[in-house]
């Protein structure tokens, strides 16, 4: 499988990126992070608009950069998609004549990407013919997007794109982005200091403090390392978990999901069966019970579940990681973990009840 492997060392009177990555080129890559933690910075950096003088990087069999041989190829010859967190449209341009920049910079022998191909994926075919100043924000954004799609790039690098648009134009971009990698396969880095974005867009993340990767690989397991519990957001996430729709019981209002053999319940709600989605679970929506699932209670989501590792959260709780076809994190009180004599090993239920799970569920 192709990889995306960089290392960059960039110094500043009051900061310093040193960041590694040696990551599968494929799906999308979220940089997550706070405010000032070096996601910009490592974004431009791979898109060769900031020089790191040690660095490295490479996509595949193409090397881009490799300051100990004096490699350096600017950001012309890189075949990258870029889009900022502003659109940075040509204002005195048509929709059209934008998207056609971007299409003429590729020689037409390496094009692989189609005018109409973008124009029916972003659904902006009644705005061909319109200047870019009487779009709105998400309008203007997708437009962007289509320039970039229409280089034919390699990687394709997102940069809080979503960041200065209103909560209804940010769900009017998500969906979008959502179809990028599954309908273009191009894989993509994505910036963004949003928990929501990285949970309902990402396949890996890396986790970026103060400079410096703390965190890299695949969503689920990142958001399930217990040493980054805190700092991964104020409300723990318990788990990640890619299902399928199984089946709906209208008679209770029920959908069924299932994943590694396991099933989870939700409210009613209209997806097709085997459409895929993906459920967040926060660590407090998750309780323990010892004893297999077949005891009779009122939780429908009952998993069976072994302890993994244990670590204290703060001085009343503790947070537990369970495998129970994927990580998933529980957060208890101290008195619940000693009464229970949790440790390791131990094969328990895990409790998570259907309703938690409204607000987590994504396509």
């Amino acid at each position: 499988m192709t990889r995306l492997i960089a290392r960059f060392d960039v110094a500043y009177p009051d900061f310093r990126l040193q960041a590694e990555l040696d990551m599968p080129a494929a799906g999308i890559l979220a940089l997550f992070g706070p405010s000032g933690s070096g996601k910009t910075t490592l974004v431009r950096c791979l898109a060769g608009l900031e020089r790191a003088p040690s660095g490295y990087l490479r996509l595949g069999d193409d090397v881009w950069q490799d300051e100990s041989r004096d490699l350096y190829v600017p950001i012309s010859r890189r075949s990258i998609g870029y889009v900022f967190q502003d659109a940075r449209l040509f204002p005195h341009l048509s929709v059209r004549s934008n998207l056609m920049y971007g299409f003429h910079r590729t020689p037409s022998q390496l094009r692989r990407v189609s005018v109409e191909q973008v124009v029916e994926m972003l659904g902006i075919e009644s705005l061909l013919d319109r200047r870019t100043h009487k779009l709105s924000g998400g309008e203007q954004q997708r437009i962007a997007i289509g320039r970039a799609l229409l280089t034919s790039p390699r990687l394709l690098l997102l940069d809080e794109p979503l960041s200065s648009l209103d909560g209804e134009r940010k769900r009017e971009i998500l969906p979008f982005i959502q179809r990028l990698y599954r309908e273009m396969q191009i894989p993509i880095v994505y910036v963004s200091h949003s928990l929501n974005e990285i949970l309902q867009l990402a396949h890996h993340i890396a986790f970026l403090r103060q400079g410096k990767i703390v965190a890299v690989g695949p969503l689920s397991e990142v958001f399930a390392r217990l040493d980054l519990h805190q700092a991964l957001g104020p409300n723990p996430i318990g788990g990640v978990i890619d299902v399928t729709v199984a089946a709906h019981e209208p008679e209770f209002g029920l959908t069924r999901l299932q994943f590694n053999g396991q099933s989870l319940y939700v409210p009613f709600r209209p997806f097709d069966i085997g459409e895929p989605l993906r459920a967040h679970i926060l660590s407090s929506d998750v309780s323990l019970m010892l004893g297999p699932p077949s005891v009779d209670t009122s939780i429908l989501n009952r998993l069976e579940a072994t302890v993994v590792d244990i670590k204290e959260a703060d001085q009343s709780t503790m947070d537990v990681l369970l495998d129970v076809g994927c990580p998933l994190v529980a957060r208890i009180t101290r008195k619940s973990f000693v009464h229970l004599h949790l440790k390791p090993g131990l094969k328990l239920t895990a409790h998570i009840k259907a309703a938690a799970l409204v607000e987590g569920l994504t396509e």
